[in-house]
Order: structure tokens, then C-alpha cells, then sequence
């Protein structure tokens, strides 16, 4: 029960952090980082100690399939050349950098070294998404950091399991069996995901009910990642293929009313493990220092040497980078705004804490890995830093690059949209009364939600004549009279004159419009 109690308390800090972040408009993960290192560090505050498989069971699977869900088709294609790239070069590179410092500057092996340059050699999803889901940069850029995070997976599994396997065997490295894993791992994950996608998508075309759709939905990230870690593949690799699958069909798959449902089901999902899992993070630092052995007082100046490392290293492969790809796009010159805010975005996070959690405690021949706790230390420090450091940065980065959308852009980039859809549905509407198969009455309430629509997207362009601005007063008028009718609806059920039911249709009825009219 005390455990049961712990688990409570801890979703409610967190959930009130987070809260706090989004009103005040801080990063949420780099504060509920700050406030779990606070509450560790509060005296008599039980110990957390953090599972490897309650962060790979069940907080992963389902974060990592609603950042797949967000990618776009369209915009993956453009950059998946520079995404290969960096998700096997950058991921290789960064590794082995980080393995030369550790090996140089601190007291752990060369094995172990390697050990800890595999965990932190890949950017983290979660906290990526979660970092650039308040940022409004152009689309090739979001997609390219967040595909990054996302298919960087595969590298850096195969090289923690082989540097896994060097430290625990004292094996020498097989980079021929090491292919054949990376093949493996990377292969066998995108076809279980993209089994699993497809046999989910039958399943959602087949059904209307919402309450399944939404447990389907909820299920498909855990049965992706099972499927695929009990057939030895990669289980993360195989929920980013089934959600980029399935996010890109998912307004074919079902209606209207069941997507509103997921969405706002699967948002309060990813906002609650979050607000854990950061906290987690911040929380499982203090216990792993104090159970490092003494000798080892200088961890903080080496965690800060490895995390200027990868730092490094990403800015030596992305500005080159950046600057072939600007070159080939014809680009006048060549811009450090891009490449400087990619390098910045780099952020380790979960996937990272989760790999460094499941470095085995002894090896093969029974002996104690002595030098774990100070991989654990540095890796965990690692994560910490780079969500505090980049995490509280990145915003005023991207501001000052200049490089992020003005909402005047998006506002009117989405107005303009509104006017075509409208004038297609007016033009629909002209069809189906020169057929005259449809009453006048009807075409003439059609055309007049349209036009108000259309009015409403031309105000908010500022081609709208002075007349037509009487639809935003309407919307007003509406809202108070959708008011009235509410408070109406609850005298009727206090009087007993209606059912509960009737009055949980007809407030869910009041409840779209209502919604439809703040979203207009």
C-alpha cells in the first residue's frame, strides 16, 4: 500500500507541475525535472528507485506511438536521407566520443566506457517531442528532429547490446554479428510494426463503436512493443513503424466523433505519463549518487565533460551537413540558424535512463560490475543536464535563429484554408441545386452555414466587408444562447421533467456546438 500511496503522490505533483508549466509557458519536461530533483532532495522523503521494464512496458510504448502518430508522410519523405544518416553515422560517432572521454577522464573501464557512450549515443523521443511540441518550427524541421529521435532506436540497441555483451563476456566485438543484429533488430521491428498497423487498421474500418475504438487505440503502442521484444527485435522500432503507419491513416480508419474521442483520451494519456516519467528522472538522481562508492567525487566534472561532448559532436556532423543539403537546394548562402537549432534539440531523455537501468549488475562469471553505479550516475546526470540546459534554451534559441513560424503565418495559412474548404462545400451545394434533387430549404440552410464560415475566415484575413463582421457577434450571441439553453436543460432535470439520459444527450449536443463555435 505504501507503494500504492508513493505512485498517487507522485502523479499529483507531477500533474500540478505541469500544469504550472503550461500556464506559465515553461518547458514542462525541464521543470518537472527541476521539481524531482527539489522533492528527492527534501529529508525524509522515501527512496525512488526507477525499473528498467515499468519505464520500457508501460511509459514507453504509448509516448513513443503519439510522437510517431505527429510525423507527416509528406514531410518524412523530403528528409529521410539526412535522417538515415544521422540516426547511423551521428548515433556511431557520438558513441564513440562519448566512450574516448569516459575512458580518458574517468575511472571506468574501456568496456564500460563503451557501455556508457552506446546509452547516451541517441537523442530521446519523448523528450523531444515533448520539448518541440511549443516551439512552431517550419515543418521539415520539426519532422527532421522528431524522425531523428525516432529511428536512431535501432543503432543504438545494437550497439548497447554489443557493448553490453564486451563488458559482461569480456568478448571481443563482433562487427559482423553486429550487422547481422542491427539487420535484425531494425528489419524484424518495422515488419511487426507494419503487421501490426495493418491488422489494426482492419479492425478500426470494421467498428464504430467508441469505447473499442479507444481500447484498441490504447492497446495497439503495448501489443506492437510485446510482439516485437518476444521476437527479439526491437519493440521501440516496431511502435514508431506502427504509428507513423496508423497516424497517417487515421482519418480514414474512423469517423468524427470517435477521432475527437481518441484524441482527447490519448492527450490525457501522454500528458500524465510524462509528467511522471520527467519527474522520475529528476527523483532517481539523488538515490544514485548516494549509492556510488567513494572515490568518485569528481562525477559531476565528468558528466559535464561527456554532455559537452555530444553537444560537440552533433554541431561537427550537423553543420556540414546542413550546409551540403542547403547547397543542393540551391540556397544563396549557407545559414548557421538550422544546423544551430538541431544541435541544441538534441536532448537525452527516457529511452537513454530506461537502457542505462538495464545494465546487468554482475558478469557472466558471477562477478559484481563494480563500476555500474557510476555509469548509472553519469548517464542519468547526462539526461538531467541536457533537459535542463537545452531544455530551458531551446525556445529562446529558436526565437532569436528566427527560424520559428510567426502565428501570424499559421493563422493565416489556416484562414486561407477555411476559405477554399468552404467555397469547395458552396460549390457542392450550386451542383446539387441545379440538379434540383434537393428541397430549397435545405440547399438554403446549407448555404448559409457555409457562407458564415467563409465570412468568418475572410474576417480573419481582413477581406471581409464591414457588414460581414457581424458573423463574429453572431458566434457570441450563439455562445450565450448555448449558455441559456444549458442552465434550462439542468432546470428541467432538478425539476424531474427529464431523464438522466436525455440530459447527458442533449448536453453533449450543447457541448459540440459550443465547441464548434470557439473553434470557428
Amino acid at each position: 500500500m505504501q507503494s500504492v500511496g508513493t505512485v498517487l503522490v507522485l502523479v499529483v505533483l507531477a500533474t500540478a507541475v505541469a500544469t504550472g508549466a503550461r500556464r506559465w509557458r515553461i518547458p514542462a519536461p525541464s521543470l518537472l525535472v527541476v521539481a524531482g530533483l527539489g522533492v528527492a532532495l527534501v529529508p525524509g522523503v522515501p527512496e525512488i528507485r526507477v525499473s528498467p521494464e515499468a519505464i520500457g512496458l508501460v511509459v514507453l510504448p504509448p509516448l513513443l506511438y503519439a510522437s510517431a502518430e505527429e510525423l507527416s508522410w509528406r514531410e518524412l519523405r523530403t528528409v529521410w536521407k539526412p535522417v538515415g544518416i544521422l540516426a547511423v553515422g551521428l548515433v556511431l560517432a557520438s558513441a564513440a566520443a562519448v566512450a574516448a572521454v569516459a575512458s580518458a577522464l574517468t575511472p571506468v573501464s574501456w568496456q564500460m566506457a563503451f557501455v556508457l557512450g552506446a546509452v547516451l549515443a541517441s537523442t530521446d523521443p519523448v523528450a523531444v517531442t515533448a520539448l518541440g511540441r511549443r516551439l512552431a518550427l517550419p515543418p521539415r524541421v520539426q519532422v527532421l528532429v522528431q524522425a531523428e529521435s525516432l529511428f536512431n532506436d535501432a543503432t543504438s540497441l545494437v550497439l548497447f547490446r554489443v557493448a553490453v555483451s564486451v563488458a559482461v563476456a569480456s568478448s571481443a566485438v563482433s562487427w559482423g554479428s553486429a550487422g547481422g543484429e542491427f539487420a535484425l533488430l531494425a528489419g524484424g521491428g518495422t515488419l511487426i510494426g507494419a503487421g501490426v498497423a495493418l491488422l489494426v487498421g482492419a479492425i478500426r474500418r470494421r467498428t464504430e463503436d467508441p469505447v473499442l475504438e479507444t481500447v484498441i487505440a490504447l492497446v495497439t503502442p503495448y501489443a506492437a512493443y510485446v510482439l516485437a521484444e518476444s521476437a527479439h527485435t526491437s519493440g521501440v522500432t516496431s511502435v514508431v513503424v506502427a504509428g507513423v503507419v496508423l497516424g497517417g491513416r487515421g482519418d480514414r480508419l474512423t469517423n468524427a466523433r470517435i477521432r475527437l474521442q481518441l484524441h482527447a483520451v490519448y492527450g490525457t494519456v501522454v500528458f500524465l505519463l510524462e509528467s511522471v516519467v520527467f519527474s522520475l528522472i529528476g527523483l532517481a538522481l539523488p538515490t544514485l549518487i548516494r549509492e556510488l562508492p567513494e572515490g568518485y567525487g569528481l562525477w559531476p566534472l565528468h558528466a559535464l565533460a561527456v554532455a559537452t561532448t555530444l553537444v560537440a559532436v552533433r554541431m561537427v556532423w550537423l553543420f556540414p551537413l546542413s550546409a551540403v543539403v542547403q547547397r543542393k537546394g540551391g540556397a544563396p548562402r549557407v545559414s548557421w540558424r538550422v544546423p544551430a537549432v538541431l544541435t541544441w534539440a538534441g536532448t537525452r531523455g527516457v529511452v537513454p535512463l530506461a537502457a542505462a537501468l538495464s545494465i546487468p549488475v554482475t558478469a557472466q562469471d558471477g562477478t559484481a560490475l563494480t563500476q555500474r553505479p557510476l555509469v548509472l550516475v553519469l548517464a542519468t546526470s547526462v539526461v538531467v543536464v541536457t533537459l535542463i540546459t537545452q531544455g530551458f534554451t531551446l525556445a529562446p534559441l529558436v526565437r532569436r535563429s528566427g527560424i520559428a513560424l510567426q502565428p501570424a503565418h499559421t493563422e493565416r495559412e489556416e484562414a486561407e484554408a477555411r476559405c477554399r474548404l468552404a467555397g469547395a462545400g458552396l460549390r457542392r451545394v450550386e451542383e446539387l441545386s441545379e440538379l434540383e434533387a434537393v428541397p430549397d430549404v435545405v440547399l438554403d440552410r446549407l448555404r448559409r452555414g457555409l457562407q458564415a464560415r467563409l465570412e468568418h475566415a475572410r474576417d480573419l484575413l481582413g477581406e471581409a466587408d464591414p457588414a460581414e463582421s457581424a458573423d463574429h457577434v453572431y458566434r457570441q450571441l450563439r455562445r450565450e444562447l448555448v449558455d441559456v439553453e444549458a442552465a434550462e436543460l439542468q432546470r428541467l432535470y432538478d425539476a424531474h421533467l427529464i431523464s438522466d439520459t436525455t440530459r447527458r444527450r442533449l448536453q453533449r449536443s450543447l457541448d459540440l456546438e459550443d465547441a464548434r463555435l470557439a473553434d470557428v
